[in-house]
């Protein structure tokens, strides 16, 4: 196991205390044994529990939780075949003498779960990574790359497993650090993981940064009730928002709610207007919030800035069975969805949503290779997900996932864990030591 708190031991090769640094330590040549299994609700909350009664009121402001890491349990899966190189021996002077604010520079750029092995190196590395002139130096460097997270529960034990899509390697994060609540997950944003669900029956959300364990419960909302939720993080304010879209529970529309770290409350804004909707599938991205609707047909936008929906008269490709809405970057909206004529699926596409037009634009195709590969029936599930312009698929039934890059064009098959938990949840998940719960 990595070395979160100087208790857990690891399980891979450790970093010496004589100075002795392995030359391709940063490189990685392992993947990961053990798979971890994707294909769930992915990012968006869908809970598998039905609308309980309204909850009791939490304090206005909760106290972080921080509680002791545990480690991080790494499992080795292959080798690539490659020489193995031999040790380079450094000289502790040269080390010993670094600058700070260097050091700090050089730690800053190692992949977050990669620092863990650093920690046993001496006491004075260990100190600086938890240190805030560190997480200061850690916070201005661009992240290592996506990750993929994925949530499950194993004997109503929490388990969590993230999977390095630059290293190709599987690390699992103790979650016993969580309340023993039956919750679910809602999403990551900027090194955050949401979740919601419920303690007895009151409905509850919580906000936690997995890599420092420290976890933190919102306070209720004006309706606490079972909400469709989503975090969206903003690192240069250094604060979050969570949006519960407008649901009917009984005879009775509720009102969207909106939580601010900063002011740590839910405000009250507009009821989304009747509308009929196609599903449950929400997609965040330039400050609004998008919702399929069948009637009127086309999309409902709720505006971050001024609170208020709006209708998009944006109609759906012809012969689409199934679609999902996909956060790119910037101003970039995506719908995913498979098209088809009755029982006979004939491809799954991607389009671009023309903001000024109000149409959706065919931007690609999958290749029948991989589409036959991932979706071998017509009835069978497939979910969808996507960060910075990539966009994942995972079936439910073949344990396959699938990426695509939306600015290179390129398919690729995941490698290195398969997809094949049926009650498992994912998501994009950025680790970042500086990710605080403000």
């Amino acid at each position: 196991m990595l070395d979160m708190a100087g208790e857990a031991s690891e399980s891979g090769s450790r970093a010496s205390n004589s100075g002795s640094v392995r030359s391709g330590s940063l490189r990685e040549e392992e993947t990961f044994h053990r798979q971890a299994s994707f294909g769930g609700s992915g990012s968006r909350n869908s809970s598998p529990l039905g609308r309980m009664g309204s909850g009791s009121t939490s304090p206005s402001r909760q106290k972080v939780i921080k509680t002791k890491p545990r480690g991080l349990d790494e499992e080795i899966m292959a080798t690539f075949c490659k020489s193995v190189q031999p040790d380079i021996q450094m000289e502790d002077n040269i080390w010993a003498m670094l600058p700070e604010d260097l050091l700090n520079e050089i730690l800053a750029r190692v992949p977050p779960f990669m620092i863990f092995r650093l920690r046993s190196v001496c006491k004075r590395w260990n100190s600086i990574l938890q240190d805030n002139s560190f997480l200061k130096f850690h916070s201005q460097v661009p992240s290592h790359g996506p990750c993929l997270l994925t949530f499950w529960k194993n004997s109503q034990t929490p388990q969590c497993s993230v999977f390095s899509l630059p290293l190709k390697q599987l690390f699992r994060i103790p979650f016993t650090f969580l309340p023993q609540w039956a919750f679910w997950l809602v999403g990551s944003s900027g090194g955050l993981v949401c979740f919601s669900g419920l303690d007895g029956l009151t409905f509850k959300t919580l906000v936690c940064n997995p890599l420092t364990q420290t976890w933190r419960t919102l306070p209720s909302m004006h309706y606490n009730q079972q909400r469709q939720l989503i975090m969206v993080v903003d690192r240069k304010d250094r604060s979050f928002k969570i949006i519960a879209t407008s649901d009917i529970y009984g005879d009775k529309s509720l009102p969207t709610e909106v939580y601010d770290s900063k002011l740590c409350k839910w405000s009250l804004n507009q009821t989304m207007p009747a509308v009929n909707l196609c599903s449950s599938k929400i997609a965040f991205c330039d400050s609004r919030l998008y919702l399929e609707t069948l009637s009127p047909l086309g999309l409902m936008m709720y505006r971050m800035d001024t609170g208020h929906w709006e209708h998009i008269p944006a109609k759906f490709p012809r012969s689409l069975l199934d679609g999902y809405l996909v956060a790119g970057t910037q101003k970039r909206l995506f719908l995913v969805g498979r098209i088809g004529l009755y029982s006979t699926l004939q491809s799954m596409r991607i389009w671009e949503l023309d903001h000024s037009n109000f149409v959706w634009v065919e931007v690609s195709r999958m290749p029948p290779r991989y589409f036959r590969a991932l979706l071998r029936l017509s009835a069978e599930r497939f979910e969808c997900f996507g960060q910075d312009n990539l966009i994942c698929f995972t079936s439910w039934n073949q344990g396959k996932g699938l990426l695509y890059d939306v600015d290179k064009k390129v398919w690729s098959w995941i490698v290195g864990c398969a997809l094949q938990s049926y009650n498992s949840q994912v998501c994009f998940y950025e680790p970042r030591f500086d990710a605080m719960i403000y």
